[in-house]
């Protein structure tokens, strides 16, 4: 599987861009699907997941501002990010978590997609 990360960009604080990822083929079961990022000199954190059914979980710090969404149909996600800070400033990462039979788990990553927030 691989997944393909697009829409990153340089944005002024207060802006928004909007994040897509497709995967090239569904697995035998999706857990989840999301974006991580990871500033320089930090660790990847959690921004947030959704499931198939549309079950979302978001970190803290980007709550009320990013949107994540999927589509099944097509095998994508979206992350919409409003009221952009510096501090989100990172590489994205898309993320794909499930199992390719009933008893092997498989965990897939895009490749980082730079989002910039500054004037």
């Amino acid at each position: 599987v691989q997944l393909q990360a697009s829409g990153g960009g340089l944005v002024q604080p207060g802006g928004s861009l909007r994040l897509s990822c497709a995967a090239s083929e569904t697995i035998f079961k999706v857990n989840t699907m999301g974006w991580y990022r990871q500033a320089p000199g930090k660790q990847r954190e959690l921004v947030a997941t959704i499931t198939r059914g549309g079950s979302t979980n978001y970190a803290n710090s980007v709550k009320g501002r990013f949107t994540i969404s999927i589509e099944n149909a097509k095998n994508t996600i979206y992350l919409q990010m409003n009221a952009l800070k510096p501090e989100d400033t990172a590489a994205y990462y898309c993320n794909l978590e499930g199992f390719t039979d009933p008893w092997t788990p498989a965990e897939y990553w895009g490749q980082g997609t730079q989002v910039t927030v500054s004037s």
